[in-house]
């Protein structure tokens, strides 16, 4: 992929507020689709094609966002396009745990942009169930509207560190800072 190929250049993602006595920034322009998509298993793809640097995939995630109808938006301070994403923005793809079993106990995610991520009272776990199959869909939520699919191995490492919930007996789930996220029932 060639950076002439790309919707919108570098030089574009500078960003911050405008200088004060500087020359005003130009009105956002909204671009519409961008060519950009995010595949369920966390590639990056432009006009079809993957984006194989990954620290392009990694700026280009600073600027990317979620309305509340739902639209993935990639936003810099001059242009604003859609990106289509097939399930979540990111993947949590590894899992660190520190206090383990004990009061305390933090879960820390890294994403494949390789962004840490507590989760906690900003960053929520929650796990969808397929209404036919009952299969677990688990989600971390990173900001921004986006939310980051926990991938099935880091999942099983949930599982693994799982407890019964204090007030109802036939449900699953695991603390970190001191918030208990549910998994599933038993």
């Amino acid at each position: 992929m060639s950076s002439d190929s790309l919707p919108f250049t570098l030089l574009d993602l500078g960003g911050g507020e405008p200088v004060p006595g500087g020359p005003p920034r130009p009105r956002q322009q909204q671009c519409g689709p961008l060519g950009l998509r995010i595949l369920a298993d966390g590639t990056w793809l432009y006009q079809g094609s993957p984006i194989g640097r990954k620290e392009l995939v990694k700026l280009f995630s600073t600027i990317l966002s979620r309305d509340a109808e739902g639209v993935y938006w990639m936003t810099t301070p001059v242009e604003r396009g859609t990106v289509e994403v097939d399930d979540a923005a990111f993947v949590a793809v590894e899992l660190r745990v520190e206090q383990a079993g004990q009061p305390g106990q933090t879960l820390s995610f890294r994403t494949n942009v390789d962004q840490w991520v507590v989760a906690g009272p900003q960053h929520r776990l929650r796990v969808d169930h397929d209404l036919v199959t009952g299969e677990p869909s688990p989600y971390l939520y990173i900001d921004r509207g986006l939310e980051a699919k926990i991938a099935r191995t880091v999942f099983y490492e949930l599982v693994e560190l799982a407890v019964p919930a204090r007030d109802e007996q036939d449900w699953i789930g695991v603390w970190s800072e001191d918030i208990f996220f549910p998994l599933g029932q038993i």
